[in-house]
């Protein structure tokens, strides 16, 4: 594999973009006695885990859920994550919203600065969907970072590759729903705003990611085009440019997969970047995936098998991993499929454990924002987590549900908001509460239920993994993920430098 060769950009705009520290308002940055220490840890390799969704009390319920399937005691079950030595909580407010949405979040985590909800890494100055003002205020990503100081990247999502998670690891934009040509909004095309998609093949530094797998090809291919798996499916590029031929025809020796048996020859090359585009939309739930036996990888052997290529290479390298359905199932108010989609998300941590030297390698496991899930109802020890809610009776487990004032049972789980409003409650079966497709009860209808505002969890271990203590501010994560890597550190200190800034964190205030 290549070193990598930097690319330049406008003096403006790579100006902007490294205005990361700046742009931190002083409520937003906390004091170096919070923020921790100068000189970095001396890792090699960082690994960024978030799932999309992953509040605390999914996690805990996740954990339950994962032990009682394989006939554990779920309450005292651990996920792979959860043995990690450090553990903290990120505030995730975005600087317009108290509750965020995930482009907001991650372009925190990615960039070092909170911004507003809905843009991709991009300053909180310009409004949502101002493509001429953004253009001058882009916040430079821990990504293109990491490609400047010559490290291997790669971007793993079972969301859409364009989507707002994995896009805010490489792109910028003003609108999260620029993710092809086809949703540019007119004053976006005539100020030349380039989505998201292109924006992952025209990447400006090195020779962009070695490794980018999800789903979203429909962001890839033109209109017209039949998609390879769905005759139904077509492309959604209105440019006429077929983006997948365009990585081929821009990456030596490169591979795309768009199923299982393409994922599997691409990774059984020795060299070449690799795009996998495993859905014209989103990946399928891994409930699904598994039932159906759809031909595609799960985000467990996406991960091994970015890994163990990455481990293959000369340099160190950054990956960010997203399970991204997890917040997909939560705001369709199906909590078997949130569930069994962070039980995944743990089996994918697990491997990293598994193929990685906890010396060199940094991994950070978080959330980028919470929902309103609940677990409720005191049941029993050893409950269903997804079942009827059962109490004691005398001090000895109860045989029957227990029931609401309107005299119907309730189960353990429940929504505040979402689809699952029933207007005149019914009774519910433990046959019904345990089905996958169940849809748990919500306080408040809606269509989609919402995220929740509150405190996410943060799990770390290796290298620089002491950085993540206490009560952070979520841009925060971005420097914890930074300074375990002494060469990614210089190369963010030196950039601070040429336009001076400061060229340390802890002086913050």
């Amino acid at each position: 594999m290549q070193r990598k060769a930097i690319n330049k950009r406008s003096l403006l705009s790579l100006a902007c973009a490294a205005m990361l520290l700046n742009a931190c308002s002083s409520n937003e940055v906390q004091n170096s006695a919070e923020l921790g220490h100068t000189v970095p840890a001396q890792g090699r390799n960082v690994i960024l885990f978030l799932g999309d969704g992953m509040g605390i009390s999914t996690i805990t319920a996740a954990r339950i859920f994962a032990g009682q399937q394989q006939g554990l005691p779920g309450e005292s079950y651990e996920l792979s994550f959860e043995k990690f030595p450090h553990v903290a909580l990120s505030k995730t407010y975005n600087t317009d919203q108290q509750v965020p949405d995930s482009a907001g979040t991650m372009s925190a985590i990615m960039t070092g600065t909170k911004t507003r909800a809905g843009v991709i890494s991009i300053q909180p100055e310009p409004g949502r969907g101002a493509c001429a003002d953004s253009r001058q205020q882009e916040a430079m990503t821990l990504l293109e970072l990491a490609e400047m100081t010559g490290m291997n990247t790669g971007v793993i999502s079972t969301a859409r590759l364009t989507h707002a998670t994995p896009a805010a690891t490489y792109a910028h934009a003003a609108e999260r729903g620029w993710e092809d040509d086809s949703g540019l909004s007119g004053a976006a095309r005539i100020e030349g705003c380039a989505d998201i998609a292109r924006q992952l093949i025209e990447f400006p530094y090195g020779d962009g990611p070695e490794i980018a797998m999800g789903g979203g090809r429909r962001a890839f291919i033109p209109v017209g085009q039949i998609d390879p798996e769905y005759d139904d499916k077509v492309g959604r590029r209105q440019d006429g440019r077929n983006l997948v031929n365009e990585w081929l025809e821009t990456r030596d020796d490169s591979h795309y997969a768009w199923n299982q048996e393409t994922f599997e020859a691409a990774f059984a090359s020795d060299e070449g970047a690799i795009l996998g585009l495993f859905e014209p939309s989103h990946m399928q739930f891994e409930h699904d995936r598994v039932a159906t036996g759809s031909g595609e990888p799960s985000l467990e052997a996406m991960t091994r098998a970015a890994i163990q290529r990455l481990n293959d290479l000369d340099e160190p390298y950054f990956l960010m991993v997203e399970g991204g359905r997890i917040d997909h199932a939560h705001h369709g108010g199906n909590a078997y499929r949130a569930l069994s989609e962070t039980v995944a998300m743990a089996d994918a941590v697990a491997a990293a454990v598994e193929l990685t030297n906890d010396q060199e390698t940094l991994i950070v496991v978080t959330a980028d924002h919470s929902h309103v899930f609940t677990i409720a109802g005191y049941p029993q020890r050893g409950n269903p987590i997804l079942g009827l809610a059962h109490g004691h009776r005398n001090d000895e487990p109860a045989d029957e549900p227990m029931h609401a004032q309107d005299g119907h049972p309730y189960t353990t789980v429940g929504y505040m908001n979402g689809p699952g409003y029933r207007e005149q409650r019914g009774p519910i079966t433990q046959e019904e509460a345990l089905d996958p497709d169940f849809r748990q009860p919500s306080h408040i209808p809606l269509e989609s239920e919402t995220h929740g505002g509150e405190d996410v969890a943060i799990f770390a271990q290796g290298p620089g993994s002491h950085e993540i203590h206490g009560v952070m501010e979520q841009n925060e994560i971005f420097f914890a993920l930074m300074k375990s890597q002494p060469k990614l550190f210089k190369r963010w200190q030196k950039i601070n430098k040429k336009h001076g800034w400061p060229v340390d964190p802890d002086v913050l205030d």
